[in-house]
């Protein structure tokens, strides 16, 4: 397979899944409100899309799992075609083209690299997965600190 195919078919696949979030999902939310389709996700998946919709849809290409759901719920969120589109056609050039080159290079500028692979591997893991932690760490320490402030002040 070529690069060019693997970017093709990123690019194609997330275009679908947005598609279908666009037309088909936000249908579950119209009917009885359940533990996971309720009114206020929507709402709040729209927000997050309006404000950080772009740099979602590149990242999400290089983390497993939320890479099948980020286009999806771009489309229920009601992301502007066209700014999903740019954005997933960057994500697929670093995905299919960028991350091949890479490690064509580092394979050859490295001599011996098969030994360091695992090291890197579990690098590349850590590097993926920080700024979703990082997101929901802050994001749980500004709401205690909210939380604590709201019952200080009720005190007064």
């Amino acid at each position: 397979m070529k690069p060019s195919d693997s970017f093709l078919g990123a690019v194609i696949g997330d275009s679908v899944g947005y598609t279908f979030g666009h037309k088909v999902g936000r249908r579950l939310f119209s009917q009885k409100e359940s533990w996971l389709f309720k009114k206020e996700h929507l709402l709040k998946a729209e927000e997050f899309y309006e404000k950080h919709g772009g740099k979602t849809i590149v990242l999400a290409r290089f983390m497993p799992f939320i890479r099948t759901f980020a286009p999806i719920v771009a489309g229920i969120g009601r992301m502007r075609y066209p700014s999903f589109l740019s954005f997933n056609i960057i994500g697929g050039l670093l995905w299919a083209i960028g991350l091949p080159v890479l490690g064509f290079t580092l394979g050859k500028s490295i001599p011996d690299i098969d030994k360091y692979l695992l090291p890197i591997i579990a690098l590349i893991v850590i590097v993926s997965v920080a700024p979703s932690l990082l997101h929901f760490y802050s994001d749980n320490k500004s709401r205690v600190h909210a939380l604590i402030r709201k019952k200080i002040f009720r005190r007064s």
